[in-house]
């Protein structure tokens, strides 16, 4: 697998997640959902604090230690993917690693500058974010929110009533908002999950080399 392959991958991850997050920002305010396809593929606009998905992690401490965990977890993926490369691991396995790494950068990007270059968007005034000068937005360095998007709640309905406990409360799935960059993530865990077997299998050659270092180790040792 070439390197150049796989920065170009990365490259594309990240210009769709940002350009769509972009557009989102400047187009929409927090909380505005507009229909794509009938009711079931939904474009909403929510920002988070926290991780992938919208989970939160305790507070502007832990929104602080997230963003930095996410810095130092890019910078270690781009030595690993490196070395991945180098030692000509099987080919699916880098390019899930590489959709990992696409993901993880692409939202550290908004934690570490939509504060400074965004203005504020306020569900309750409706108002459209702008663009600022840099350091004159919502926020500081590190405390940017996450922009979400894509929904997708393919079913919308409630529990019968003879249910237990949530006997009729609204049941939805797929319910949580997301962006390209947790898709990335996401399906690139999935895949590694999947496939892991094939991924990490050793190549026949590998194998007969390692019984024949083996065989020699074992004669070496009986004649000594």
């Amino acid at each position: 697998m070439k390197a150049r392959n796989i920065i170009i991958l990365i490259a594309a991850v990240i210009i769709v997640d940002q350009v769509l997050k972009f557009y989102i920002k400047l187009h929409y305010f927090a909380g505005e959902e507009h229909n794509l396809l009938g009711n079931w593929f939904r474009l909403h606009f929510v920002e988070n604090e926290g991780m992938a998905w919208g989970w939160k992690f305790g507070g502007g401490i832990g929104k602080i230690a997230l963003t930095l965990f996410r810095l130092v977890a890019v910078i270690w993926g781009s030595f690993l993917l490196k070395d991945f490369i180098q030692k000509k691991y099987h080919k699916g396995f880098i390019i899930c690693a590489a959709l990992i790494y696409a993901g993880a950068l692409g939202n550290l990007i908004d934690s570490m500058f939509y504060g400074l270059i965004f203005d504020n968007s306020d569900i309750f005034t409706q108002n459209v974010a702008k663009l600022t000068s840099f350091g004159k937005g919502y926020a500081s360095f590190l405390h940017g929110r996450v922009v979400d998007m894509l929904y997708f709640p393919l079913i919308d309905t409630t529990y019968p009533s003879w249910f237990p406990f949530w006997g009729g409360d609204r049941f939805e799935f797929f319910q949580p908002v997301f962006n390209v960059a947790d898709a990335s993530i996401s399906f690139g865990v999935i895949t590694l999950l999947i496939f892991q077997n094939k991924f990490f299998k050793k190549h026949p050659e590998t194998i007969a080399s390692a019984e024949e270092n083996t065989v020699a180790t074992e004669s070496s040792a009986s004649t000594n």
